[in-house]
Parts: structure tokens; sequence; C-alpha cells
């Protein structure tokens, strides 16, 4: 086929599906409304997702001073990712002084940081490198992972602290910048994984919004965030389940019921705190698992991506969770 009739070809094709969309326009508006649709009930236990960003754990911070839950519960399942995703200006902290005792020759060192940036070219993200506090370098990251090196002479043992500083995030939909780190490697032997070994200051080096990366599940982390903004840490419980590849919103609901079935008995009802058109699916999951024992409602809150989201992105959207309700509709037949 030469290039003249590919090219008919291809205009053709988006021509079908483009009228398509617009012909059924109608139904997709009508399916994210149902989708994303909030119906709240009188509640006081308040469920949230784990996995939800931080823009959504501020509104759930919100709502529980408006309305007074006795518990916030945040559900969600062992997360431990190899890179430590930043996705807000701020400084990733490692603590390197017990990894690096006994290092003592002064002499010139390398130091590797492993990390890259979600986005490349121009939209590339930078960051700082700090040495107890002295700046020692800087750089732009690649999409591709790879190691960042400095050169640094002294004694390993007499560095307290290395900092990554994350200094030029946007979050413009479509595009989100972000910044993950993995490690810091000293000489090519001795590494230092982000993982138990460092903190992350949102925004401000003032410990203000400091969140200590030693919580495996999202369940702890989103617990370990609203605690940062406000909430009595007595009144938020984290209920973890084990890591699963599919079927992650059952598998926290299950969780929860056995949470549930081991606590106060005399609850009025139970609002739960979802994302935008996932929340229909989690709103369905939970009626399902908890066997109508409960008063549920659900409270969905916006996705900021699908604001600038339109046209055919945002229909593919809706379509994936349409299956996806259909796929739990089945699934939940055999609990």
């Amino acid at each position: 086929m030469n290039k003249k009739k590919v090219i008919i070809l291809s205009v053709t094709i988006l021509a079908i599906f483009g009228s398509g969309y617009f012909l059924l326009r109608p139904l997709f508006n009508y399916l994210t409304g149902y989708l994303s649709k909030s119906e709240q009930v009188n509640g006081d236990i308040l469920v949230v997702e784990g996995w939800l960003p931080h823009y959504a754990l501020e509104i759930t911070y919100d709502e529980y001073r408006k309305n007074k839950y006795r518990y916030v519960v945040t559900t969600g399942t062992r997360y431990t990712p190899a890179y430590y995703k930043i996705s807000d200006n701020g400084y990733l902290i490692f603590y390197t002084q017990d990894m690096l005792s006994g290092s003592n020759e002064k002499e010139s060192h390398s130091i590797v940081i492993e990390a890259y940036s979600d986005m490349g070219g121009e939209n590339r993200a930078h960051f700082n490198l700090y040495i107890n506090d002295s700046l020692a370098g800087g750089f732009y990251t690649d999409k591709r992972k790879k190691g960042y090196i400095i050169h640094w002479y002294g004694c390993l043992q007499d560095i307290d602290s290395v900092m990554v500083q994350y200094d030029n995030d946007i979050y413009e939909p479509p595009l989100d910048r972000n910044l993950s780190v993995k490690e810091i490697c000293f000489d090519n032997r001795i590494t230092v994984p982000y993982l138990f070994h460092s903190d992350y200051d949102m925004l401000k080096l003032d410990g203000k919004l400091r969140f200590r990366n030693n919580l495996t599940t999202t369940a702890q982390q989103a617990r370990s965030k609203l605690i940062k903004m406000g909430i009595d840490s007595t009144k938020i419980i984290a209920v973890s389940a084990e890591k699963v590849r599919i079927n992650r919103t059952l598998t926290s609901a299950l969780e929860f019921r056995k949470w549930l079935n081991s606590h106060d008995k005399d609850i009025k009802g139970i609002n739960i705190i979802s994302l935008g058109s996932h929340a229909r699916r989690t709103w369905m999951t939970y009626n399902k698992i908890l066997e109508g024992k409960y008063s549920i409602g659900i409270i969905s809150i916006s996705e900021e991506n699908d604001r600038q989201l339109t046209g055919p992105r945002k229909a593919y959207k809706t379509l994936r969770e349409t299956f996806g309700i259909i796929y739990y509709w089945f699934l939940l037949f055999l609990y």
C-alpha cells in the first residue's frame, strides 16, 4: 500500500471514530456522571482509599472536620515501589551515618544518585544535591533511569545526610513532571535505598509536612499524611491488606470487613471517599462485601486530570471504568 493510500485510510478511520464519539457523547457524559456520583449518608466512620493523591486527602481532612466522624479508616495494599516518586517540590533526605560508619578514608569518593523524570526534553525534572547541608551539585534528569554522579573529597563516615532537593515541579495537565529517586550509592559498594533510610519534606525544609519513608502500605502512607494535616492519631486506623496484582479494591474491602467485625458494632453509617469514576466500583464492592448490614455512602472527589481531558481521551477513561464495573459485577457473585 502506497503512502497516499495509507494517509487516506488513516484519515477515514479517525473520522469514523471521531464522529462515533460525538454521536455518542451524551451517553459518555451520562456514564461519567453515573460513575462519579456522590451519595453521602449520615455516617460515623469515614473510609479513605489510601492511594488517593494529596489534594484528595486535603478534601478528606475537611470532610472529617465538617462531619465529626468517630473514626477515619484508611485502606490499601502493600506497596513498596523501587523508586520514590516526588510529586511536589521538596526535599528527600537520606540519613547515611549508620551505613557509612567505619569508612574513614579521607579521599575522593564517587556518589551516585539513581533517578529519573516522568517527562523529558524541556520539561525534565531538576534536582540539587546537598552533602551535610552544603550544595554539591545539580542535575537535569532524563526519562531513562540512570545514575547521576558527583565526586566528593573527605571521609564518608563524616556524612550525616545527603539531600535531594526537587525544585522545578509543574502540574498543568497534561504536564505532570515528577522526580523519582531510588537510592544513593557510595564508591560502588555502599548502597542506601530510600525505603527505611529517608524522610520527605514536602515544599519546605521545616518539618511541618515531613514523612518518614518507613511505611510499606498505601493505607499507612495515607494515615501518616492525614495525621500531619491535623487529625488526631487515635482517630485514624490503617487497615492494610497484602499486595495483589489485581482486585485491589476488593482485597481492601475484605480486609476492612475483618476489621469491622472485630470492633464496635454500634455504627450508624459508613462514608467512603474515592476518586472520580472509580467511586461507583468502590461503592458497589463495599455494599456487596458488607452484605447490606450498614448504611453506606460514597463521596467522589473530582480528578484534577479530568479537568483538562476532553474528547476521546475522556471517553477512554469512562469506558475503562465501565468495563471495570462489569468485571466486578461478575466477580462479586463469588462473595
